[in-house]
């Protein structure tokens, strides 16, 4: 179904691998396009309900295949490439499901912004966070020039898309752009206990509760509770709701339908 990625489903978890190994998971014009459709394929899959983002135990992505992307040769090329990437990645973001990326090795450029686009990200201890671009003439057109300072704070993110230089795992974890490192060894099995983790969740609380914080990061204080508020009385009276509070009383555990 797919050449550039493998899709994997166990019961309520689906599990994205980048898939090529010859180019460090280099993204090129198919994965993209895998990807887009991967993602829109998932979002109506209700079946799914978290989805796990990895490129194996060696590397995560290396970033765009300058093999293609030196052969853009126009403005209205560069844009349409741009905007191509960032419409995809927003797909990653907006997903009504819980992403998480799984990161082991190089995530740099494109393969860093993807990485940015999912909701958690947990590392490897050999895992390393970077957008180089500033090194070859142009700039992360992926959304790495505004997810990053939004995940990091302006000052710090400046100055990696500045310098180009890459950053470790720990220190990614310190800066607050991973949530948690572990040995390699143990990547995939913590991304999977985190992945079940947000599997017995009410799946409509979920989604309503990454839209309210995806859509007031880009609103005033003011606008964003009024509709924090408008969410929480949309929940109150749904039939999850009457089952998470009623398992509570009853002290058993929920059994969420998602709606």
């Amino acid at each position: 179904m797919y050449e550039t990625l493998v899709l994997e489903k166990n019961e309520a978890v689906a599990t994205i691998t980048l898939n090529r190994p010859r180019r460090l998971n280099a993204i090129n014009g198919k994965m993209i396009e895998e990807i887009d459709r991967v993602m829109d394929n998932l979002a109506t899959d209700s079946t799914i309900k978290v989805v796990i983002i990895t490129g194996g135990p060696d590397y995560f992505c290396a970033g765009a295949d300058i093999s293609e992307v030196i052969n853009i040769s126009s403005v209205d090329e560069g844009y349409e490439f741009s905007r191509r990437i960032q419409k995809v990645f927003d797909k990653i973001n907006y997903l009504p499901k819980p992403v998480i990326a799984s990161v082991s090795g190089l995530a740099l450029g494109g393969g860093c912004e993807m990485a940015l686009a999912c909701d958690l990200r947990l590392a490897s201890e050999k895992a390393s966070f970077g957008v180089p671009e500033i090194n070859i003439g142009v700039l992360p057109g992926a959304g790495g020039t505004q997810r990053l300072p939004r995940i990091l704070g302006v000052c710090k993110a400046k100055e990696l898309l500045f310098t180009g230089e890459r950053i470790d795992a720990r220190q990614a974890c310190q800066l607050g752009m991973v949530n948690k490192v572990v040995p390699a060894s143990e990547l995939m099995n913590e991304t999977r206990q985190l992945a079940e983790k947000l599997v017995v969740k009410p799946p409509l609380a979920l989604k309503m509760a990454k839209e309210v914080v995806d859509t007031g990061m880009n609103l005033d204080l003011e606008s964003a509770l009024k509709l924090e508020a408008h969410v929480l009385a949309y929940l109150m009276v749904t039939s999850d709701k009457n089952e998470g509070m009623g398992a509570f009383l009853e002290k058993r555990k929920a059994n969420f339908k998602g709606c």
